[in-house]
C-alpha cells in the first residue's frame, strides 16, 4: 500500500507515537498522505472506519479524499469513515446533540443569501455593501466567540453599538426560525463541548483518530473543535503550509500551527518537500520569493521535472495592452504545444481585473469559465421558487417553509413565526405541522392565525395536485397564486425585476420541459433540484481557459499559468500596510506561482485608468524578489532594465513561426 510514497511520506502516513504536524509544501501530495493514512489506520492498525475522521475545508477536497480511499480499500469498509467539511462535521454533531442546546433535530441551516436577507430586513433599506460589513463584523464575533451582549459592551463608538445591537436582533431572529447560520456550525459544537462534558466524552469516543487538512486555514472556532475533539489522546494528524495561509481576512490564523506546537510540546513534525506538480525554475523562483517571510518552520521545494521554461515577466503599456498580448501569448503557445484551452488559467488578485480579460477572450472566441461567478441557481429569485417546490415536495423543510412564507410578504411577522417556532421546538415537529395544532391557535392573534392557515392549506391544496396531474398546469397555478412577477417589480427597480422575472421564467420553463420529456409530475421534478447545480456544471465547456482569483485558484493545477496585474496597490493590495499584511500578499503570489506546472508569465500595467485619469503604476515588489537569473523580461522596458525583446529570442519566435507556415 505504501510502496508509491516517497520516504516522507510513508513516514508520515505510519507515525502513530503521538501528535503530528505534516508541513505539506506546494504539490507536494498532502492529499495522497491522508488518504494511504485513513487506509493504512483501517488495514494495518485495526481502527474502525467509524472512529475515524478525516476534516478539510471545501466538498470539492472531501469528496477527492473519499473516492481516493474508496479506491485503496477496494469498497471495503469505506462507507463509515467520516470525510467531510468542518461545517458538515459541525452539523453532524448539532443534528445528535441539538436537544442540550434548545434546538430540535430539524434545524434549518441559513447560507449567506438567507442571512443577508435576515440583515436587510432588520436594517431597513441598506445598501449591498452595508450588509457585507454587517455580515462579516457578525461573523467575526462568532468565530471569537463574542456573544451580542459582549460585544454591546466592547462598543467603542456609536456604529459599533449599532451593530452590536444588530447582532443581538439577528440572533433573536435565528431562534425564532430555529436555525443557524455557517458560523454557528463551528461554534456551537465547541459552546456544546465546553458546557456539557458528556457530549464531548461521547465524540471523543466515537473518534479515535483525526486527520485535519489544511491546518493553516483553521480559525479559533475551528481549531477549539478539532483540539477538544482530539482531548488528552492527542491522537491527531494536522496537516497544513503555512506558506499558503492566505485566509487572515476570514479569521483563519496561521498561528494555530504554532497553537499546536505550544499545545504539544513533543509533536512531531515531517516535512513533504519533494514537488510533483512544477518544473524546478518555478519552484526555484517560489522559494526565492517565500524566504523573504518570517518562517515558522523552513522548507525548500525541489522537483525531479527538470527546470522548465524561464519565467516571463511582461510590462504592458495598459490593461488592453496587458489583455491583448497575454491572450495572444496564450493562442500562440497552445498551437505551438498543441496544447488544450483547459491547460491555461488567468489568475488575479482582485475580481475587477477579469472584465477586459473577458472581453479579449471573447472577442477571439475563446472559451473560458470564471470562478467563483453565480451559479444560476444561487441567485435569489430562483432560491425563492424552488422554496415553494422543495415545501410542496416535503412539508417538513422547514428552511423552505420559512423561505416561502416570507416571501412575498404576506401579513405573517416575526412575532407570529417565533411563537410557531417556539411551538414545533416544544412538540419537536416541523413548523408546517406545528401550524396546525389547535395549541397555536391560542397563542396568536386571530387575523395572523388565519393569514398563516391560508398559507399552509394552499400548500396542501399544491402537494396533492402536484403528486398527479401534469407539471405545466400545477407550475403555472403556483406561479398565478403566490402573484411573483408583480411582487418582482413592487420590489426592485425596474430593470433588476425584468432581469429576475427572466431568470424565473427560464427555469420554469426548464422544468416545464424536462418534466414533460422524462413524463415526471412536479413533485418528482423537485426530487431532482438537488442535482440541479450538479447538471449545470456538466452543461458547461469543459476545454476552457480559467479565469480565477488567487484565492479561489489555491489547490488547483495548470499547465500554463499567467499572473496578471502584479502591481504595487494590486499585489500587494492597497489595503496592506502591516508587515504581517505584506508578507500575507506575498504568500498570495507565492501561490499563484504554484499553480504552474510547466509555464510562468508575470504581467504587469505601467499605466492604468483611475476613474477618467490615467494614473502610473509600479511593478511589484515582489517582481524583484525573483531570481533575476530565471527572469526573463518583455514588453515595456522600464528606464534601467532589459530590451523589449532579446535578440535570439526574436530570432526563436521567428523560427517557430516560419516552422508553423511551413
Amino acid at each position: 500500500m505504501l510502496s508509491k510514497l516517497n520516504p516522507a511520506q510513508r513516514k508520515a502516513v505510519k507515525y502513530l507515537d503521538g501528535p503530528l504536524l505534516v508541513l505539506a509544501g506546494a504539490g507536494s501530495g498532502k492529499t495522497r498522505v491522508i488518504t494511504h493514512k485513513l487506509a493504512y489506520l483501517i488495514e494495518q492498525c485495526g481502527y474502525a472506519p467509524r472512529n475515524l475522521a478525516a476534516i478539510t475545508f471545501t466538498n470539492r477536497a472531501a469528496n477527492e479524499m473519499r473516492e481516493r480511499v474508496g479506491k485503496l480499500l477496494a469498497g471495503r469498509n469505506a462507507k463509515e469513515l467520516t470525510v467531510s467539511t468542518f461545517h458538515a462535521l459541525g452539523m453532524q454533531i448539532l443534528r445528535a446533540e441539538a436537544g442540550l442546546l434548545g434546538y430540535k433535530k430539524q434545524f434549518s441551516i441559513f447560507d449567506s443569501a438567507d442571512t443577508a436577507k435576515i440583515i436587510s430586513e432588520l436594517m431597513g433599506t441598506p445598501g449591498k455593501d452595508e450588509i457585507r460589513i454587517a455580515q462579516s463584523v457578525i461573523s467575526g464575533w462568532k468565530a471569537s466567540f463574542t456573544s451580542p451582549e459582549q460585544a454591546l459592551c466592547r462598543a467603542e463608538n456609536e456604529l459599533q453599538q449599532h451593530t452590536a445591537r444588530l447582532y443581538a436582533r439577528y440572533q433573536e431572529t435565528l431562534r425564532a426560525y430555529q436555525a443557524m447560520d455557517f458560523d454557528d456550525l463551528i461554534r456551537l459544537p465547541v459552546e456544546l463541548f465546553n458546557t456539557h462534558p458528556e457530549a464531548l466524552a461521547r465524540w471523543q469516543q466515537r473518534f479515535h483518530y483525526l486527520l485535519i487538512d489544511e491546518y493553516q486555514d483553521t480559525n479559533d472556532c475551528q481549531y477549539q473543535m478539532t483540539r477538544l475533539l482530539a482531548g488528552h489522546r492527542a491522537a491527531l494528524t494536522a496537516v497544513g503550509d503555512d506558506d499558503q495561509a492566505i485566509y487572515a481576512w476570514r479569521g483563519a490564523s496561521a498561528r494555530n500551527l504554532q497553537n499546536l506546537q505550544d499545545d504539544h510540546p513533543k509533536l512531531c513534525v515531517i516535512k513533504l518537500e519533494q514537488n510533483y506538480r512544477s518544473s524546478q525554475r518555478i519552484l526555484t523562483c517560489a522559494n526565492h520569493l517565500i524566504r523573504n517571510n518570517t518562517k515558522l518552520y523552513e522548507k525548500k521545494l525541489w522537483s525531479e521535472h527538470g527546470p522548465g521554461d524561464p519565467i516571463r515577466v511582461f510590462a504592458a503599456r495598459d490593461e488592453e495592452n496587458e489583455a491583448e498580448s497575454v491572450v495572444m501569448r496564450l493562442l500562440a503557445h497552445k498551437f505551438e504545444r498543441g496544447a488544450k484551452f483547459s491547460d491555461y488559467a488567468i489568475l488575479y488578485r482582485s475580481n475587477h481585473l477579469s472584465r477586459t480579460f473577458e472581453e479579449q477572450l471573447r472577442a477571439q472566441k475563446i472559451p473560458y469559465t470564471v470562478s467563483g461567478g453565480t451559479s444560476f441557481f444561487d441567485h435569489a429569485e430562483i432560491k425563492d421558487i424552488i422554496a415553494y417546490l422543495r415545501l410542496i415536495a416535503n412539508t417538513d423543510d422547514d428552511p423552505a417553509f420559512i423561505r416561502a412564507i416570507t416571501t412575498p410578504k404576506r401579513g405573517i411577522g416575526n412575532s407570529t413565526l417565533e411563537k410557531l417556532a417556539a411551538h414545533a421546538a416544544r412538540r419537536h415537529i416541523s413548523l408546517f405541522a406545528a401550524a396546525f395544532e389547535i395549541g397555536l391557535m391560542q397563542q396568536i392573534q386571530e387575523r395572523q392565525y388565519e393569514d398563516l392557515m391560508a398559507f399552509c392549506n394552499f400548500i396542501n391544496r399544491m402537494e396533492a395536485r402536484a403528486a398527479k396531474e401534469a407539471c405545466a398546469p400545477v407550475l403555472a397555478d403556483l406561479m398565478s397564486a403566490i402573484d411573483y412577477e408583480a411582487w418582482l417589480f413592487d420590489s426592485h427597480e425596474p430593470r433588476q425585476a425584468e432581469t429576475k422575472w427572466a431568470n424565473v421564467q427560464e427555469f420554469t420553463g426548464w422544468i416545464n420541459r424536462k418534466s414533460e420529456a422524462d413524463e415526471k409530475s412536479m413533485i418528482a421534478m423537485t426530487q431532482t433540484i438537488a442535482l440541479l447545480n450538479l447538471l449545470e456544471s456538466r452543461d458547461q465547456e469543459t476545454d476552457a481557459v480559467s479565469l480565477s482569483t488567487l484565492h479561489a485558484a489555491k489547490g488547483l493545477e495548470f499547465g500554463h499559468v499567467f499572473l496578471i496585474g502584479a502591481e504595487e496597490g494590486i499585489l500587494p493590495h492597497e489595503r496592506s500596510e502591516t508587515p504581517e499584511q505584506i508578507e500575507e500578499e506575498r504568500r498570495l503570489m507565492y501561490v499563484g506561482i504554484t499553480r504552474a506546472q510547466r509555464s510562468l508569465q508575470v504581467s504587469y500595467c505601467t499605466k492604468r485608468k483611475r476613474g477618467k485619469e490615467w494614473a502610473a503604476c509600479e511593478p511589484s515588489r515582489f517582481i524583484a524578489e525573483l531570481p533575476q537569473g530565471e527572469v526573463i523580461y518583455s514588453g515595456l522596458a522600464a528606464a534601467d532594465s532589459k530590451p523589449a525583446i532579446s535578440k535570439q529570442e526574436g530570432m526563436e519566435k521567428l523560427a517557430r513561426l516560419k516552422a508553423m507556415l511551413g
